[in-house]
């Protein structure tokens, strides 16, 4: 068989990147069709992911827009070279990569929001995949499994530290630290949305220096914290887990990287204006279960920010609810290869997803 995957964000490459292997080692041809952004190019190197990058694209909303012509003629020519039996993909990319070559799609969604992805993708998706959190009914061939997105890749069965990253990152064996993530807010389903102001995220920065180390992961082409004492970012970004499972504190205006600290067992501080009555699934349950603290206010977020890192005993309680949380997840890995080794039988899809979820 000939499967082809699409990643357009760094987190799709950890999404996909087990599967990938898996399907390698069976003997299956495999192609990942990647954009040139952030980090995304740097990752499929990293794992030495058969692959092909379709195009590029900044941290701007226009960037992309500008780029998308570009980008469906290189992905077009590519899908017609490859000629796969199967595609997986988040979104539009590849719902009309196997509309025009008439190849089954499977869609992994798991953002609520974003309705114009939902919109311009489901017709063509043989499959749909979403999280048990997720809080809408797509159509009859939406299948949910119990587990998050970042199960893939973060789930115990197949995540494991790959470095000592204390001493990656020059820290000593107590030292804390906090990693500090800002969102771009460049992509589409970003639009009339925010985070922290700049003179928000250097009031920030300073509360969090005079209290533990903090690593600023800036997701805009331009850091905006002016000179204050962070440390640079200069470990690879594939070791961004082991980060995360080693900190202290997460505060982001960002939001996967607040599910993978959830899963890692690191708290986590979730503000921007995706937050309130219709926020994702994924962190309404996460917040239920008391890993990520998910607020509007800014001086909520420094409160709790303040709290936690006074608080010497957090890590041990949070790897404790990590573990009860994770307890009953599916590694998304082995679904994803199932699908794809089955997605001719809409009953074995069935019996990979709905039954992991009670009635």
């Amino acid at each position: 068989m000939r499967y082809l995957f699409f990643t357009n964000t760094p987190a799709h490459v950890h999404l996909y990147k087990y599967a990938v292997r898996e399907l390698q080692a069976m003997g299956h041809d495999v192609l990942v069709l990647g954009r040139d952004y952030g980090c995304t190019k740097d990752l499929l190197e990293y794992y030495d992911l058969p692959h092909e990058i379709y195009g590029s694209c900044g941290t701007t909303k226009y960037s992309l827009f500008r780029s998308l012509p570009f980008h469906y003629v290189n992905i077009f020519r590519a899908v017609r070279r490859f000629k796969p039996d199967l595609i997986f993909g988040m979104g539009g990319y590849a719902a009309h990569a196997g509309a025009v070559s008439r190849t089954p799609v499977v869609l992994l969604l798991d953002s609520e929001p974003t309705s114009l992805d939902h919109v311009v993708s489901r017709p063509f998706a043989k499959a749909i995949l979403t999280p048990h959190t997720f809080g809408k009914d797509l159509a009859d061939n939406h299948y949910q499994f119990r587990g998050f997105k970042e199960t893939a890749y973060l789930h115990p069965d197949v995540y494991e530290p790959s470095v000592d990253i204390r001493a990656e990152l020059g820290l000593g064996p107590d030292e804390k630290f906090v990693v500090v993530r800002f969102n771009a807010f460049g992509s589409h389903h970003d639009v009339g949305h925010g985070g922290f102001t700049p003179e928000r995220r250097r009031e920030l920065i300073s509360m969090l220096g005079a209290r533990a180390t903090v690593f600023v992961l800036d997701e805009s082409e331009e850091r905006r914290d002016g000179d204050l004492d962070t440390r640079p970012f200069d470990f690879h970004p594939a070791l961004v887990h082991d980060v995360l499972a080693e900190a202290s504190l997460l505060v982001a205006d960002t939001q996967t990287m607040v599910t993978e600290a959830a899963l890692l067992g690191t708290p986590a501080i979730r503000s921007n204006s995706f937050v309130g009555d219709d926020d994702m699934g994924n962190f309404v349950e996460l917040e239920r279960q008391g890993l990520i603290s998910n607020l509007k206010s800014f001086d909520d977020v420094m409160a709790r920010a303040e709290e936690l890192l006074a608080d010497d005993g957090a890590k041990a309680r949070w790897a404790d609810k990590r573990d009860a949380l994770l307890a009953d997840k599916v590694n998304l890995t082995d679904v994803i290869v199932q699908v794809a080794l089955n997605y001719g039988s809409v009953e074995t899809v069935d019996s990979l997803t709905r039954h992991t979820v009670p009635a």
